[in-house]
Parts: structure tokens; C-alpha cells; sequence
């Protein structure tokens, strides 16, 4: 057996709140809940998911986790804690 580590990727990503505090709506999320890749179920409640269509089905993001484009458009939401041990801040 080999070992292999990822390579370098640069995504973009942004913190869920599901609330009115939301301060991030970066224009790729607002394109993925027009063409329905994007949908909400509960929406407007304490209870607010986000699901996202992938091309491994459907993923439920939950209010803090953080949803990411990939490197080829393609949205998928991550678990705080995962996504701070994947990824580190890039500075632009």
C-alpha cells in the first residue's frame, strides 16, 4: 500500500447561519437555489436545513456548517469541525 496526500485546492466557502444574521451570499449560492440545485427544508423555523443536490445525492446543511464550491462549481456542505481541520484561511 502507498501513501498520498491532496493536493493543494483553493475553494470558496462560507459559514451557513440560516438566520437573518446571515452575512455571507456569495453569488454561487444565490445561482444554486435559482436553477434548484440548492432548496431549504423548514424554512423561516428554528429547524432550517439546506439541501444541496451533489453528484452523491442529497446533503443536509444544518445552520453553521459551512457550505463549499469545489473545484469544478460543484456545492457541498462540510461539518465545522471537519471543514477547520481541512482547510486554513488563504489571504487573496
Amino acid at each position: 500500500m502507498s501513501k498520498w496526500r491532496k493536493k493543494p485546492v483553493v475553494i470558496e466557502a462560507f459559514k451557513w447561519t440560516g438566520d437573518k444574521h446571515q452575512e455571507e451570499e456569495p453569488d454561487w449560492i444565490v445561482e444554486g437555489i435559482k436553477q434548484g440545485v440548492v432548496t431549504f427544508e423548514e424554512e423561516k423555523t428554528e429547524n432550517v436545513s439546506m439541501m444541496i443536490e451533489t453528484l452523491e445525492g442529497t446533503h443536509r446543511a444544518n445552520r453553521g456548517d459551512f457550505i463549499i464550491q469545489g473545484v469544478q462549481g460543484e456545492l457541498y456542505p462540510c461539518k465545522p469541525d471537519i471543514f477547520h481541520m481541512t482547510y486554513e484561511s488563504v489571504s487573496r
